[in-house]
């Protein structure tokens, strides 16, 4: 495994920088953009779990500010509830600031009830979210699969690691859906699925052709939920986690997923994306 710690240092001076700009809440902070860097290969995003604290509206700031295009939006910032006028409404405002929706979740879809499945996927429908991240159960994977179909939307799998009764590991997940409509996939969270002790590469490669949505975060100890840090101050193996994703074809976007620090992620989320794009300029061909 690569020295983290001295990977690290090459991409201090770009994170600091970044984390000053996204710290003041600076506007030039939105003019970052790819067309001098490797970025591109692996777009980058926001869960906006990782802005739960924040309204739609603060959230979609922070999110400019990061100088980051794609989201994966949360019901925190598009509401269950909300009417299909309303929801359009919502999505007009992220829109506007320039910001696209490339999937949303967790919808949780953990009752075996088709009303809950169709009432959370109608949502999705009506929401413009055509990657649908969630965790249903063994039992209602085929309602999820109907109402997929009905609505054609992919519908992403998150594993949640050694305390998930169903999908501990993204193979996990494949194994139920291998067999099921196309539209059946799964959303690899890297922090997790280390946590069950499955190699993530190994576990990229084997889910290659289900794989519709990536959750990325870093831990200082695999065997620990609690120690999660910003992304490259711990063991996670970044660099070789963009590389398996380059080499089996990975068309959708890395997600940062920033669970630490919620009253004041800024700093934190600017710094791991400032790592992660220091990364992939590190390997361009």
């Amino acid at each position: 495994m690569p020295n983290h710690a001295t990977t690290r240092r090459g991409f201090l001076t770009t994170a600091a920088a970044t984390a000053a700009t996204a710290a003041a809440g600076s506007s030039t902070a939105g003019a970052v953009t790819t067309e001098e860097h490797h970025w591109g290969d692996i777009p980058l995003a926001v869960a906006t779990y990782s802005l739960r604290k924040f309204s739609r509206a603060a959230a979609i700031g922070i999110i400019k500010d990061l100088g980051i295009k794609y989201i994966n939006v949360k019901a925190f910032h598009m509401p269950y509830e909300l009417s299909i006028k309303q929801l359009a409404a919502a999505r007009a405002e992220f829109k506007k600031a320039g910001l696209e929706i490339v999937s949303g979740g967790n919808v949780g879809l953990r009752k075996d009830d088709e009303d809950d499945v169709r009432y959370h996927l109608e949502y999705c429908k009506n929401a413009g979210i055509g990657v649908v991240v969630c965790a249903p159960t063994h039992k209602n994977l085929p309602l999820v699969e109907k109402y997929a179909i009905k609505y054609d939307l992919k519908i992403a799998i998150h594993n949640h690691g050694p305390e998930d009764n169903f999908y501990p590991a993204p193979s996990d997940v494949y194994k139920r859906v291998k067999s099921m409509d196309p539209r059946m996939g799964l959303c690899i969270d890297v922090g997790h699925t280390v946590r069950t002790g499955a190699d993530i590469l190994e576990e990229i490669e084997a889910t290659k052709d289900r794989t519709y949505d990536f959750h990325v975060k870093d831990l200082a100890d695999f065997g620990d939920k609690g120690s999660q840090v910003d992304v490259g101050e711990g063991k996670m193996p970044v660099a070789e986690i963009f590389k398996k994703l380059k080499s089996t074809g990975y068309k959708g976007v890395v997600g940062l997923e920033y669970e630490i620090n919620a009253d004041s992620p800024q700093v934190g989320m600017a710094k791991s994306f400032s790592y992660m794009r220091g990364v992939l300029d590190g390997q361009k061909s």
